[in-house]
């Protein structure tokens, strides 16, 4: 199988955007991976009333140990949109880890097997062992702050289906600007650019893994 990865700087390569901490070679093409679906970790159900009750585009807060990151959620990307509340919701996203850093580039996280120091070697290919259709809207573009889905790779994945809780936040728009249409954006960033430089700008080791702990701590529901 192949390791999942959220790379590419200016342009595509039919490979996976799910990051992981393996190998990989500094290219302008994405390297290559796999996601280990005997890992996946589910998220807990939601209230889907409680759901149904927000905003056409609810804003959460990403409290990171860097400090916050508020975005909002798009309403024309619905699956994305569903999917990443019931996440936040449910506490799935307490405690995992920013596993893969590129300044210039992006931040990405979402792996539940970030959780876990023992696994390592397997960051980057976790999930809730399911994928979310695309939903990639042409107005939508890879802007900084953008809020998009890693997913595997064109070869694997010809559908372009995002991965289940991965997701990464873009820090340079021109560098990411070769992802627009290859991978649903389906928020973005309204609060919080400088946290997002600080996050980019640790340094990594290798495979792009921050060397410190970057960690969300929990991703809250704005209330408005």
């Amino acid at each position: 199988m192949k390791r999942t990865i959220a790379f590419a700087f200016c342009c595509m390569a039919a490979v996976a955007l799910i990051a992981s901490c393996g190998p990989k070679k500094k290219t302008a093409e994405p390297a290559e991976g796999e996601q280990t679906e005997a890992a996946a970790e589910v998220a807990p159900a939601v209230d889907s009333a409680k759901v149904a009750a927000l905003p056409d585009e609810p804003k959460f807060d990403i409290v990171t140990n860097f400090g916050t990151i508020r975005v909002k959620l798009y309403s024309d990307t619905p699956k994305h949109r569903y999917n990443f509340i019931k996440n936040a919701m449910s506490g799935f996203y307490d405690g995992i880890l920013f596993h893969r850093v590129i300044n210039g580039f992006m931040i990405q996280c979402g792996d539940p097997l970030t959780k876990d120091a023992s696994k390592k070697d397997l960051w980057g290919t976790g999930g809730p062992g399911y994928n979310v259709p695309a939903e990639i809207v042409p107005e939508h573009h890879h802007i900084k702050g953008a809020l998009a889905a890693a997913r595997r790779g064109d070869a694997a994945n010809p559908l372009k289906e995002s991965s289940g809780s991965q997701f990464y936040i873009v820090q340079d728009a021109n560098a990411c600007a070769a992802l627009d249409g290859e991978y649903t954006v389906f928020g973005e960033t309204i609060d919080g650019f400088k946290v997002i430089d600080d996050i980019a700008a640790v340094q990594t080791g290798a495979r792009d893994c921050p060397v410190e702990t970057v960690k969300i701590i929990s991703i809250k529901l704005v209330e408005e």
